[in-house]
């Protein structure tokens, strides 16, 4: 399987077409990006480490039942990839309050939420990306109603999988992001990634609002040891995945 073209480059994958039309190439990078990439850096080895993270949490979810777009890695840093047609939204999953919704509602960081919240935003950079109801989600028809219900029970499968598995982890799931697709025969798939550049992740050890961070919020507050940060979720993940399988 050779690759043909670049397709796409965003703030952290390069898309490449491959010689099999319905398999691309998703090359990670190092790059990182925050605050609709008005803050730019770069994390050593990210790359890296967030394809293995996706690459064990996709094979996971696969084996409980759940579809996504993950065909193998030909480079610790590159995933082959099922071609699917994205939607334009990303569908953001909170079970903690953080980020946004503490400044956008006044609840208090690390309110504990009766249930998941599952929201919908455009991905729109010129927008800004902005938070959706439904009926806009409708209007601008980005996704059938039929569409939208599959979406909101998968992620909420999804969060429940991964709520237990990083509990495995010694790790907090507080929210995350995911993003959806169709692939040729029209078949939902999860795509993307699942990462600490897409998950808020609290280490269980401590309290500490600063040291319990495991994801990208440390490159966002200067919190310093973002490597090290996203290398002990690696490990972590690697551990809970020998565990399962043993």
């Amino acid at each position: 399987m050779c690759v043909t073209s670049k397709l796409y480059e965003g703030k952290a994958k390069i898309l490449y077409a491959t010689d099999v039309p319905e398999i691309l190439l998703a090359d990670f990078k190092d790059d990182a990006t925050a605050f609709n990439a008005q803050k730019r850096g770069s994390i050593s080895n990210k790359g890296t480490i967030n394809c293995s993270i996706s690459s064990q949490l996709f094979k996971q979810l696969e084996q409980n039942g759940i579809d996504t777009h993950y065909v193998d890695n030909p480079k610790p840093n590159q995933m082959r990839v099922k071609a699917v047609k994205i939607f334009p939204l990303e569908v953001v999953v909170r079970n903690i309050a953080a980020g946004s919704i503490c400044k956008q509602t006044g609840l208090g960081l690390g309110t504990v939420l009766k249930q998941p919240l599952v929201e919908f935003y455009y991905k729109n950079d010129a927008l800004g990306d902005p938070l959706l109801t439904r009926e806009r989600l409708l209007l601008l028809e980005l996704a059938t109603q039929e569409q939208v219900e599959e979406i909101i029970h998968l992620t909420l499968r999804v969060n429940e999988f991964l709520k237990d598995f990083f509990g495995k982890c010694s790790i907090i799931l507080v929210d995350f992001k995911l993003e959806f697709g169709l692939d040729s025969q029209q078949q939902l798939l999860l795509a993307d990634e699942i990462s600490p550049d897409t998950c808020r992740l609290w280490d269980t050890a401590t309290n500490d609002p600063k040291d319990r961070v495991l994801d990208k919020d440390r490159f966002r507050q200067d919190l310093g040891n973002v490597e090290n940060a996203y290398q002990e979720v690696l490990e972590r993940v690697l551990k809970t995945v020998e565990a399962n399988a043993a």
